[in-house]
């Protein structure tokens, strides 16, 4: 019984083990998305590795993330920044029509549902975009393509990604200090681990066949 539980192939220790991958990654996203230009290349380089994990497939993490780092280095980086671009000025418009613009009237009502609208689109691109980066390989335009139309035919697994990532930090940050010491050892790549979860599911929809495969569906 004992030897069992001991032995490195098992499930819960194979698990364990998966968090100290994530605490490596945590490492490395942090030391390499310093620049800050360089985040979406690492934040890709994050979920390369996190997909691979959920599958159980086995590797060196290390090398891989800087495989992926390498390899996805432009388009990721493009990417980020358009993001990174859209997202401020859709907060900067938020914030204008929240703080500055406050004085009750239809068009300030109406101005904040678009913005809070386009808030939730690219709340749904950035939660697939980098993840579709690390997984296939398609032009930026595509990438940016596919991530909205995945948040929207996926509407329901994109709801849960986004209530179990902001309930989590929500927790870590107001209410339970033992959630603090959990984000500052795993930070982000905790939320692409369990996000990649999701993902795979997901992604496996798009995945080709390989030959020898029943095709009748």
């Amino acid at each position: 019984m004992f030897s069992g539980f001991f032995n490195y192939d098992n499930p819960v220790w194979r698990f364990i083990g998966k968090f100290f991958d994530v605490m490596l990654l945590n490492i490395l996203w942090v030391i390499c998305s310093i620049p800050i230009v360089t985040a979406g290349a690492s934040t890709t380089a994050v979920y390369y590795v996190t997909l691979k994990l959920v599958r159980d497939e086995e590797g060196s993490t290390v090398k891989a993330f800087f495989k992926s780092f390498k390899d996805n280095f432009k388009q990721a980086t493009v990417i980020w920044l358009i993001l990174l671009a859209a997202g401020a000025v859709i907060g900067f418009d938020l914030y204008f029509f929240l703080r500055v613009q406050n004085v009750q009237s239809t068009f300030r009502t109406i101005m904040l549902a678009i913005f809070i609208a386009f808030g939730v689109v690219w709340l749904g691109i950035v939660l697939f975009a980098f993840p579709l980066q690390a997984r296939f390989y398609n032009p930026v335009k595509r990438t940016l393509f596919n991530a909205f139309f995945m948040s929207i035919r996926h509407f329901f697994q994109s709801i849960g990604m986004l209530a179990i990532d902001f309930g989590f930090l929500a927790l870590a940050l107001f209410i339970a200090p033992v959630f603090q010491s959990m984000l500052f050892l795993f930070g982000f790549p905790l939320f692409a681990f369990v996000n990649s979860y999701m993902l795979v599911g997901i992604f496996d929809r798009y995945m080709p066949k390989e030959e020898g495969d029943e095709t009748e569906e």
